[in-house]
C-alpha cells in the first residue's frame, strides 16, 4: 500500500489534532469546495462523484483543511447512498466542529440522467 493510500485508510476524522482554536470572536463564514468526491453505490458499486460544499460560521473551533480534504478521500473506498454520505459528513463535522452555523451540500454529478443535490443546514433542524 502507498504512504498515500494508508493515510486515507487509518485516518479518523474525530481526532482532536483535525481541530484549531478559532481566536476570533465575531461572526464570520468560511466556504470549503472540495470537487472531488467519490464513493460507490451501495447496489452496484459503480463510483458516484459530487462536489462537496460545506459553509459555517466557527464558534470556537476550526477544521484543519488538509484534514478535511482527507476525511473526503476517505469515502473513496465505501459503498454508502447519497444521502447517506452528505448526512454522515454534517453530522460527524456538526459534532466536531461545534459550529453557530453549518451547512453542507452535496451536488452529485449526473448518471443514469438523475442529477441528485442534497443540502443539509442547521438552522433548519
Amino acid at each position: 500500500m502507498k504512504y498515500g493510500e494508508k493515510e486515507i485508510v487509518e485516518f479518523d476524522i474525530n481526532n482532536s489534532e483535525h481541530y484549531w482554536p478559532n481566536n476570533n470572536e465575531k461572526n464570520y463564514k468560511i466556504d470549503i469546495e472540495l470537487p472531488e468526491f467519490m464513493a460507490k453505490c451501495p447496489r452496484s458499486g459503480y463510483p458516484d462523484f459530487a462536489t462537496i460544499k460545506l459553509e459555517y460560521i466557527p464558534n470556537k473551533k476550526l477544521i484543519e483543511l488538509k484534514a478535511i480534504k482527507i476525511y473526503i478521500n476517505t469515502f473513496m473506498y465505501r459503498e454508502i447512498s447519497h444521502e447517506n454520505s452528505a448526512n454522515e459528513i454534517f453530522d460527524t463535522l456538526y459534532k466536531n466542529l461545534e459550529p453557530r452555523w453549518m451547512k453542507v451540500t452535496a451536488d452529485f454529478k449526473p448518471r443514469g440522467n438523475v442529477h441528485t443535490v442534497i443540502e443539509i443546514d442547521s438552522s433548519k433542524m
